[in-house]
């Protein structure tokens, strides 16, 4: 009961441009997953909101990485609207390459983690790092049309549950769980369509 009552005070609580952010990140999770090059102006938008209210808050980290959110959207645009015009269709990575990935970003989470906690105030650094760090990744996935960005985004956003129910933050838990039901439906999604791109020369032979 507290957990609804608390929830539902922070949504109340939230200001007309929080919304406007939600509900364009909401836009870009839908489009994204239809493919729809429109998710990244989506996207732009509700980053440069997020930026702008995370600078004016002093949270100078969060501020950095939607403004790196805004570039990826810019790229994202650039790559999949070269990408019609090329036929870029989803990929799959081999397990050894996701891997490395994960290897790389796990060694970078922990060092960086490892200064949050020693030489700063941050709670939850190693967390926060983590689900930073991965993020950071994922959202080059998504622009590349890496099938297995959704299964990224699935474990990040568990993660980020973890730490918002910890830290009080319900309103944004309530969010990361629509978007965790959500980055499901895009693998499912995106999965389908996988198999019947890989079906299509496999027929014609």
């Amino acid at each position: 009961m507290d957990f609804l009552t608390q929830t539902l005070s922070g949504f109340t609580a939230m200001s007309h441009w929080e919304y406007i952010a939600v509900a364009l990140s909401m836009a870009y999770l839908l489009l994204a997953i239809k493919e729809s090059l429109w998710c990244w102006p989506a996207a732009f938008f509700s980053t440069l909101i997020y930026t702008i209210m995370y600078w004016n808050g002093a949270l100078l980290m969060e501020s950095l990485l939607n403004f790196y959110y805004m570039y990826m959207a810019v790229f994202g645009w650039i790559v999949w609207r070269r990408g019609k015009a090329e036929n870029l269709n989803i990929t799959s990575w081999p397990i050894n390459r996701h891997a490395v990935l994960i290897s790389l970003t796990t060694v970078a989470s922990i060092v960086i983690g490892y200064v949050m906690q020693n030489y700063t105030h941050a709670d939850f650094a190693y967390l926060d790092s983590f689900t930073t760090c991965f993020a950071v990744v994922t959202t080059y996935l998504v622009a590349k049309k890496v099938l297995e960005n959704w299964l990224y985004w699935i474990v990040i956003d568990a993660a980020s549950m973890y730490l918002y129910y910890e830290k009080g933050y319900y309103p944004t838990l309530a969010l990361f769980i629509f978007y965790t039901i959500m980055a499901a439906w895009g693998f499912k999604t995106w999965y389908e369509e996988y198999e019947q791109s890989q079906a299509k020369p496999l027929a014609q032979l």
